[in-house]
């Protein structure tokens, strides 16, 4: 009876974690729609320019602070992230919260769903 109990919290465990983990199931093609509203600062192409922030192609996987040419805040520039799924849904909820003076103006996304589309998008930008 205890092995079953404690079988059952694992699995439950489980569960929730992976409920946790929901931004790697966003929507690529709705994520595109919310990206528009990026497109005033960043780039998306292969080899794009940089505006007022940084071109996001290959940003999944990426190491913050690091396209060359791209002034960076010292906040960012020293961060030392790596743009995981996770760590873009952490940024993408408040900025400013997850890298503490960084020079990003945007408030964020407030609804889960965007930001799970809009990295479901850029992970499609390799």
């Amino acid at each position: 009876m205890y092995k079953g109990k404690i079988l059952a919290l694992a699995a439950a465990v489980t569960v929730a974690l992976s409920a946790g983990a929901s931004w790697a199931d966003g929507d690529a093609d709705a994520g595109e729609k919310v990206f528009k509203k990026c497109k005033a600062c960043h780039t998306t192409e292969q080899g794009g320019k940089n505006k007022v922030g940084p071109n996001l192609f290959g940003v999944v996987g990426r190491k913050s602070g690091s396209i060359e040419g791209f002034k960076y805040s010292k906040a960012m520039s020293e961060a030392d992230v790596t743009w995981t799924d996770e760590n873009l849904h952490k940024y993408l909820t408040k900025p400013k919260d997850f890298v503490p003076k960084n020079k990003m103006a945007f408030a964020g996304l407030k609804k889960d769903k965007d930001r799970d589309d809009v990295i479901a998008y850029l992970k499609t930008l390799k």
